[in-house]
């Protein structure tokens, strides 16, 4: 997610966070100014309550574009009543480090896709889906090289808006949501679909920060089919996105981001990553980044770049 206010995409693009307080001058004029800012923006929240999928925001109340992605920090913000937004990460490749079996992996991702359709002022739902996608597995004898390639699984998830939608543009401003999602396979043989049904839920929270700069936060647990095939475990995905506006169209983001618990036998996963956004239209947005993986189950690195459009 790559926004650090409205008029930029993302706190960055996956999902999330928690509270600051705003301090208040003591005098009386202040409080009161404060108090009838917060009442107005309110109810121009609450005018929005009337579109729907099936009537739809008109273009003279939309918020500004904001995405999920290029970064691995989900938004809290949502897409408005009626509204379809698709991101795309139009490529994506990442090398791994060795396994416990001395195999490395390199994967390549064409096109996928995050559709995202505003149901009401404060929800939406997503569709995410992996057209094709190649992994090259190399062995420390690379004769015995071996690839699979074909469609990726299935996401399929909503957000709800706790707060924040309409009323971020300050700093000390803040955006709360949550978003469960769930994976499903496609094809269970190809090695690029997932084998089995998974899910979890991403809660996302963002703040302005003073300067041009936004924090983006995000607290997930997902239930993750174990290697042996005969259960599930639990693993925990933590990141923080730190993003700054250089102007009207181009923004920059520096990411950390964990997955714990999981079950490989390297460890934990840890990345850090950069990237940028770059607004072509109030509509349309272009970006790019690349990941670098810290800890030995992580991927070495992992660059892409991606596009976003909203009708």
């Amino acid at each position: 997610m790559c926004t650090i206010s409205r008029s930029r995409s993302g706190l960055t693009s996956v999902g999330d966070r928690w509270g600051l307080a705003l301090k208040i001058r003591s005098k009386a004029l202040p409080v009161l100014l404060a108090a009838l800012a917060v009442m107005s923006a309110s109810a121009n929240a609450a005018d929005k309550s009337a579109y729907t999928l099936a009537n739809p925001t008109p273009d003279s109340l939309l918020r500004d574009l904001t995405t999920d992605r290029p970064d691995l920090t989900e938004s809290p913000f949502t897409i408005d009543a009626g509204r379809i937004q698709i991101e795309s990460n139009l490529y994506g490749y990442a090398k791994s480090r060795p396994d416990e079996e001395g195999i490395t992996e390199q994967s390549h991702e064409f096109a996928i896709i995050n559709i995202r359709t505003g149901v009401t002022h404060n929800t939406e739902i997503n569709l995410v889906w992996q057209p094709y996608g190649v992994i090259k597995f190399r062995p420390k004898d690379k004769v015995d090289q071996t690839k699979a390639e074909g469609i990726g699984g299935l996401v399929l998830g909503g957000k709800l808006n706790l707060y924040g939608n309409d009323t971020f543009d300050k700093p000390g401003d803040t955006a709360l949501a949550v978003l469960p999602f769930i994976l499903i396979p496609t094809d269970r043989s190809n090695g690029i679909s997932p084998e089995d049904v998974e899910g979890g839920l991403v809660v996302p929270f963002a703040v302005v920060l003073p300067a041009n700069f936004g924090l983006g936060l995000n607290a997930a647990v997902s239930a993750i089919k174990d290697d042996n095939g005969k259960g599930y475990h639990a693993e925990t995905f933590l990141s923080a996105s730190l993003a700054y506006e250089w102007n009207d169209r181009v923004g920059t983001y520096y990411e950390i981001a964990a997955i714990l618990g999981t079950d490989d036998p390297r460890g934990d996963t840890l990345l850090l990553g950069t990237g940028f956004t770059y607004a072509i239209d109030e509509n349309t947005q272009l970006d790019g980044g690349i990941n670098f993986g810290v800890t030995p189950a992580s991927d070495r690195w992992n660059p892409f770049v991606g596009l976003t459009r909203r009708f």
